[in-house]
């Protein structure tokens, strides 16, 4: 029942379930417009009709994506006061870009997006699709930026205010350019953008998979597939870059995250990675684990042979970090990373020689390997964030090694909520998250089973069709009529 562990409780709980939405989102952009892009070039029928079922699908998952972001911004008020003064004039300008530069470039090009189709030209419905994905990848910069700005502050100067008796720190802009491009934000933010692009294509990969399966809409998910196979081989293996990029900036700037991903509790030369492990707190080691010899040191530096610092050695700058999930979390993100490249590559080898889709086995591995998917952007971010532990704005280090400033999670908290009003809150959006949930899954399952509509040509009257029924004309624009058609005129 204790106030901080519940506040942090139910920010990870909103945070996490609300993440499911936004890289399925960006990634989804991507694929709109890619098939968008071969109906302009190709002229075909079918990629019309794998777009507008895509589309539908990303139309489901950000009007939920949305419903549950904006719970987040109110518990910065509710639960973390403190924090919303210390870090309020870094904030506001991000979100406040957020807003203008990203969030209503989506939306307003969402409307065009969704029923523009056969109301707007085909390349201006393209561009429609460039814009929303643009600004859903907008979105992704300045949210990233803000977190990132925590965890490697930059470009701003701690001022103390006074408002009647009470005296406040809060961290005051600087330098915007310096807070935005701070040591990690680019690191992160690409390794987000990749996250999310491999989330989309194995999302797809995982309805169409199932659709050959089935032996429905073959052609649709045979091409739909290969699209998505691509895109999630190109990013898998871009990622191994990225987090290797990533790991270099933790070590520099977040040695204690780093020790903590590694259960490194004494530093140590030559370091090695474990592969996996148990990290036991008490007795300050890893049990069961199996390491690659100095893959840590060369991973942290380029050199195989350098020290790395462990906790014990950096507790008294850094404190300590909860080991255990932080250990887990990194490692369980790694192998699912891995586990792409490995079944990606093979995948797209067998579809180079045309066999993929007569594997069943494999498919049905993409049927479910959206799962593990979701769970690896998941645990990238549990273990970015628990790692930073016990900071909620990390403490910079200086030219000379000194390390200062940086808010303890503990002080970061609303001084007059209490523990009941925040276990009771939690309570209420479990169960509100939950039958969000539910529904979520029960309107994408509907739009799964009913599937893609049947192709046609880009362009062709389906508006004027349809008013043409209405008013009692059968038939097509050529005018011919069918049966309804001629009983209605006769």
């Amino acid at each position: 029942m204790d106030v901080v562990f519940l506040s942090r409780l139910q920010f990870a709980l909103t945070i996490m379930f609300h993440y499911i939405f936004p890289p399925l989102t960006i990634g989804l952009s991507l694929v709109i417009v890619y098939l968008l892009a071969l109906r302009l070039k190709t002229g075909q029928a079918i990629y019309d009709s794998a777009a507008r079922f895509w589309t539908k699908i990303f139309g489901i998952n950000f009007a939920v994506g949305v419903a549950t972001g904006i719970v987040m911004e109110f518990q910065f008020g509710t639960n973390w006061a403190v924090y919303s003064r210390y870090v309020g004039d870094v904030f506001g300008s991000a979100l406040a870009a957020e807003g203008i530069f990203a969030f209503f470039l989506e939306s307003g090009f969402l409307a065009v997006l969704l029923f523009g189709w056969d109301r707007v030209s085909a390349k201006f419905h393209f561009f429609a699709a460039c814009m929303v994905s643009l600004g859903s990848i907008f979105s992704s910069v300045w949210i990233t930026v803000a977190n990132s700005w925590q965890q490697t502050p930059a470009g701003f100067v701690l001022r103390q205010h006074q408002v009647g008796e009470r005296t406040f720190l809060r961290a005051e802009i600087t330098d915007f350019w310096a807070l935005v491009f701070n040591p990690s934000s680019v690191h992160r933010l690409v390794h987000v953008w990749f996250g999310a692009f491999i989330l989309g294509a194995f999302f797809v990969m995982s309805i169409a998979a199932w659709y050959l399966l089935k032996g429905r809409h073959v052609d649709f998910a045979r091409r739909s597939f290969t699209g998505a196979l691509v895109l999630g081989t190109v990013f898998s293996l871009a990622q191994l870059v990225s987090g290797h990029l990533q790991a270099e900036n933790v070590a520099e700037h977040q040695p204690a995250k780093l020790a903590a991903f590694e259960g490194l509790y004494e530093s140590e030369t030559g370091a090695g990675l474990y592969l996996w492990g148990w990290p036991d707190d008490a007795a300050q080691t890893v049990r069961f684990g199996v390491r690659v010899p100095g893959m840590l040191s060369w991973l942290a530096t380029g050199d195989a042979s350098a020290t790395v610092r462990g906790m014990n050695e950096l507790e008294a700058d850094y404190g300590k970090p909860p080991v255990w999930i932080s250990f887990q979390s990194y490692h369980l993100m790694i192998a699912i990373g891995g586990l792409f490249i490995v079944a990606t590559l093979l995948a797209l080898f067998l579809r180079w020689r045309g066999t993929l889709f007569d594997k069943r086995w494999l498919l049905w591995f993409f049927v479910f390997a959206v799962l593990p998917a979701f769970v690896a952007n998941q645990v990238g971010w549990a273990a970015a964030e628990v790692g930073r532990q016990p900071w909620i704005v990390y403490p910079t280090v200086g030219a000379d090694g000194q390390v200062t400033g940086g808010l303890l999670t503990a002080d970061a908290v609303s001084e007059v909520v209490t523990s009941g009003q925040v276990l009771s809150s939690i309570l209420m959006f479990g169960l509100l998250y939950l039958l969000l949930f539910v529904l979520w899954v029960m309107v994408l399952n509907h739009k799964i089973q009913h599937g893609p509509e049947t192709p046609h040509r880009p362009g062709e009257g389906d508006f004027m069709d349809a008013a043409r029924r209405r008013a009692g004309f059968g038939g097509t624009l050529s005018g011919e009529k069918d049966g309804a058609g001629s009983a209605a005129n006769a």
